[in-house]
C-alpha cells in the first residue's frame, strides 16, 4: 500500500512543471524579455516612451535605425558619432538587465553607421569574399572596433544566405551574401562572428532556413521557395553550430512546403523546433525577423502571428517598428493573454528565458 501510494505521488509530481507560473507582474516582465523594438527618437530622457518600455517591461532589446523606411530624408536613430555614444550610454543606464542594442550592419548596402555620418565604411559580404580571409579579419575587426565603441552590442549579421538565385533581389542583389559556395560562405561568416566576438558583440546568422534561392522579397509579401530551396543552404548554419560558433539565429518569413506544407519559417515548428532544434543541435537564442513584415503582416493577426511564433520556438520577436506601428503593451498583453489562457504554454516563456539569461552572460 505504502509503495502505491508512493508511485502516485511520483506520477503527480510528474506532471507538475518544473517551476510554477510567477505572478503576473513577473510573468510580464519575462515576455518583455522575449521583445526587441524600435523607437522614432534620436535622443532620449527618463519619460521617453522608450525608457519607460524598458523599465516597466525590462526589454530584452532595441534596433536602432538611421533612417525611417517610409522617409529617407528623416534621421531615426543614428545622426552622428556623438550623438550615438549618448544615445546607447541613456539606454544602458536605464536598463535593469543587460540590453540587446541592435542594428544591421553587415557592410555594403546595409549598414546603419553610414560613413556620411562619420562612421567608417565596410565592404558588402560579396565585396570581402572577393579579397582574401586574411583582409576580412581586418575589416571585420574594424566594424566591430566601431560598433563597440558606440555602445552596438549586438549585430543582426552575418548573413549566411547562399547566393543561389542569380535573380534574387533582396540578398544577391543588394551583394549580402558571400557567394554560392558553401565553404566560402561558412569561412567568411566564421571570421565576422569572431570580429564580433572579440569586442564580446553578439552576433545572429540570417535568415533560417535560408533566403538567398528566393524570388521574392518578404518585407514586401508573400515569399515561396518551396521550388528553388536546397537543402545545402543548411549548410553554413550545420557548420557554424558544430563549431560552436552561433549566439543567435534570425528566421526568414519564407515559406518551403517541403519543410512545413501549412507556415513560413518563422511560424513553424517543424522549422524551429525539429530541424533547427532537434537536427542541427542549436541551443541558443532564436530571433524572428521583423513580425511586421508583409510576409507575416498582410496574412496572420497579430494575436495568431505571436502564438504561432512563440509556439514554433521563437525565442525574442522582433518589432522594429519601422514598417508599422505596434505598441509594445498591445504585444505583451497579447503574449501574457494567451500564456493565461494555455494558448501558449508557460514552458515556452521559461524556456525562451533561460536561453536568453544565458546570452546575456
Amino acid at each position: 500500500m505504502r509503495n502505491s501510494a508512493l508511485l502516485c505521488i511520483a506520477f503527480w509530481l510528474y506532471l507538475l512543471p518544473l517551476h510554477a507560473m510567477p505572478n503576473d507582474d513577473v510573468l510580464k516582465k519575462m515576455i518583455g524579455h522575449m521583445l526587441i523594438v524600435g523607437f522614432d527618437e534620436e535622443s532620449l530622457t527618463n519619460t521617453s516612451p522608450i525608457i519607460e518600455e524598458i523599465e516597466r517591461y525590462e526589454l530584452g532589446g532595441v534596433i536602432l535605425f538611421d533612417r525611417f523606411y517610409s522617409d529617407k530624408t528623416r534621421v531615426k536613430n543614428i545622426r552622428s558619432s556623438t550623438q550615438l555614444r549618448n544615445l546607447t550610454h541613456t539606454l544602458n543606464t536605464s536598463a535593469k538587465n543587460p540590453l540587446l542594442i541592435c542594428v544591421d550592419q553587415e557592410g555594403g548596402n546595409v549598414a546603419r553607421l553610414k560613413p556620411s555620418a562619420g562612421f567608417i565604411q565596410t565592404p558588402s559580404a560579396h565585396k570581402v569574399a572577393q579579397d582574401s580571409l586574411q583582409n576580412a579579419v581586418v575589416t571585420y575587426h574594424s566594424m566591430a572596433q566601431m560598433l563597440f565603441s558606440h555602445g552596438i552590442n549586438c549585430n543582426f549579421a552575418p548573413d549566411v544566405d547562399l547566393a543561389r538565385n542569380p535573380k534574387n533581389s533582396v540578398i544577391v542583389g543588394l551583394e549580402r551574401s558571400y557567394g554560392s559556395d558553401v565553404n566560402v560562405v561558412s569561412a567568411y561568416a566564421s571570421t565576422f562572428i569572431d570580429a564580433l566576438s572579440s569586442y564580446h558583440i553578439v552576433s545572429v546568422l540570417k535568415h533560417f532556413p535560408g533566403h538567398g534561392s528566393s524570388l521574392g522579397d518578404s518585407h514586401l509579401g508573400f515569399v515561396d521557395v518551396s521550388q528553388t530551396w536546397n537543402e545545402i543552404e543548411l549548410e553554413p548554419y550545420k557548420r557554424l553550430i558544430d563549431k560552436n560558433k552561433v549566439a543567435m539565429i534570425m528566421s526568414a518569413h519564407v515559406f518551403n512546403a517541403h519543410l512545413d506544407a501549412h507556415y513560413p519559417a518563422t511560424l513553424s515548428y517543424a522549422i524551429n523546433t525539429t530541424l533547427l532544434r532537434e537536427k542541427l543541435g542549436f541551443q541558443g537564442v532564436l530571433v524572428s525577423d521583423d513580425m511586421q513584415m508583409q510576409a507575416i503582416a498582410n496574412h496572420y493577426t497579430l494575436k495568431e502571428a505571436l502564438s504561432l511564433a512563440i509556439n514554433s520556438g521563437i525565442d525574442m520577436l522582433l518589432f522594429g517598428n519601422q514598417l508599422s506601428k505596434t505598441q509594445t503593451s498591445e504585444i505583451v498583453e497579447i503574449i501574457f493573454s494567451h500564456v493565461k489562457s494555455g494558448v501558449i504554454a508557460w514552458e515556452r516563456i521559461e524556456e525562451a528565458n533561460e536561453r536568453i539569461q544565458k546570452n546575456r552572460r
